[in-house]
């Protein structure tokens, strides 16, 4: 039987009916006496990390996550987190760069609505993530949710209130999970490079998203108080050629000061491909911007984060963020 350390950050799951709305507060041994027979699939241990809305997790957040973890890494055979459904793919992108080339599985899950209701989707959750993590076969940073088990940088949060909250982003789901047995549609590559653990973030991260008849300055708010800054471009990655000097000029100002400059699109699935037109790639050849592909937001974001905790030399930052991993970027 494998031995399980389920960590409890807070989320809907873990949530009761308060006159100020759903409150994080049922205890993780409340989260286990509320599953069936669980005691037969692992041996669970607990710790209760802190007890938030996801609303509130942040960089610390994860940094506290990723350290409990490395600190308990040699004691156990896989890692289940709880956690809020509206920031879980922000933690499961940003614990796939804190914790690279994990042989154990770290998955997260949470819920729609509380393990104390009837109707829930909380106790088939739980219990699939807990039987994912005592898979020998599993490994890395996924979410386990409504059956799905998606890797960390490719989940995202489509749907606010249904049970298929979530989707793999130009990626396939690796797995699913039919009366409790795990069906792998992509087995996982046991990494054969060493575990690393990184705990330093640089929270210093702006996205701006283009909106048609934007107000230019704010690119100087961004220059004075941000250390790169990702654009979400019109369709594949169309930069309007009407604020082309504009543009040109905010551009200028952020690469003379070492920002960091990525473009992404504002839709969802294939990725961006910024050369394709005339509004994007005259001011990428110019400046030579990166951008994001197929990555998902999330996983940008916290990837960026990462990279320049680590490094500000443009050079590094080009090749971290177009080095794979966890599958979150395909060149």
């Amino acid at each position: 039987m494998r031995n399980i350390l389920l960590i409890t950050t807070g989320g809907t799951i873990a949530s009761k009916k308060t006159i100020n709305g759903l409150t994080p507060e049922i205890s993780s041994k409340e989260l286990l006496d509320s599953l069936d027979n669980i005691d037969k699939v692992a041996k669970i241990d607990t710790i209760e990390l802190f007890t938030l809305d996801s609303t509130n997790v942040n960089h610390t957040h994860w940094q506290k996550i990723a350290l409990t973890i490395k600190e308990n890494y040699d004691l156990y055979d896989g890692f289940v987190i709880t956690h809020g459904t509206d920031t879980m793919a922000y933690t499961a992108s940003a614990l796939s760069y804190m914790i690279q080339n994990s042989y154990k599985p770290i998955v997260i899950t949470g819920s729609q609505k509380s393990i104390y209701l009837k109707d829930t989707d909380a106790r088939n959750n739980l219990t699939n993530a807990i039987i994912y993590a005592s898979n020998e076969k599993a490994c890395g940073v996924t979410v386990c949710f409504d059956n799905k088990i998606i890797l960390g940088t490719r989940a995202k949060k489509e749907r606010t209130k249904s049970f298929n909250a979530f989707s793999s982003v130009n990626y396939p789901e690796i797995a699913i999970i039919r009366d409790k047995k795990v069906i792998f549609y992509i087995e996982p590559k046991k990494e054969l490079d060493k575990l690393q653990f990184y705990l330093n973030f640089n929270s210093s991260v702006f996205v701006l998203k283009l909106i048609p008849g934007l107000d230019m300055k704010i690119f100087d708010y961004i220059c004075d108080n941000y250390d790169a800054v990702i654009i979400e471009s019109f369709g594949v990655g169309g930069i309007p050629i009407y604020y082309e000097e504009e543009f040109s000029n905010a551009f200028e100002k952020l690469v003379l000061h070492d920002k960091t400059i990525v473009i992404t699109t504002q839709v969802p699935y294939e990725g961006s491909d910024l050369g394709l037109y005339e509004v994007g790639k005259k001011i990428k050849d110019k400046y030579e911007l990166l951008e994001a592909f197929d990555m998902t937001l999330e996983s940008l974001v916290t990837k960026l984060m990462w990279i320049r905790g680590l490094t500000s030399s443009h050079k590094e930052i080009k090749k971290l963020l177009y080095t794979p991993i966890n599958n979150d970027i395909i060149l």
